[in-house]
């Protein structure tokens, strides 16, 4: 396995932006975790308040990075959705960033 950062990639998603990366769990091993956040176009991530950060339930694996992409842009998806049960872009919508 290679010692480079995990890469980010963004998929646009009603009004929104959804940054997921797909990672190894652990190194040198065949499991596999993602990280993300949803936020508006352009904003910047370093600022507090300007994204929704979300990540994989604790001990929640997946087979290969193509399945945890998937699963975060299913999670992301529902933030944006409302269906998430835990987590909304509400905060984002009504102050503005």
């Amino acid at each position: 396995m290679s010692d480079a950062a995990p890469a980010w990639q963004m998929v646009e998603y009603e009004g929104f932006e959804i940054h997921l990366s797909p990672r190894p769990k652990q190194p040198d091993e065949n499991r596999f975790t993602y990280l993300g956040y949803v936020c508006h176009p352009g904003a910047d991530p370093a600022i507090p308040g300007h994204v929704v950060p979300f990540h994989a339930d604790g001990e929640e694996w997946f087979k290969s990075l193509e399945e945890a992409r998937y699963e975060a842009v299913h999670a992301g998806r529902s933030i944006v959705d409302g269906t998430h049960p835990d987590l909304s872009v509400l905060s984002l919508v009504t102050s503005g960033v």
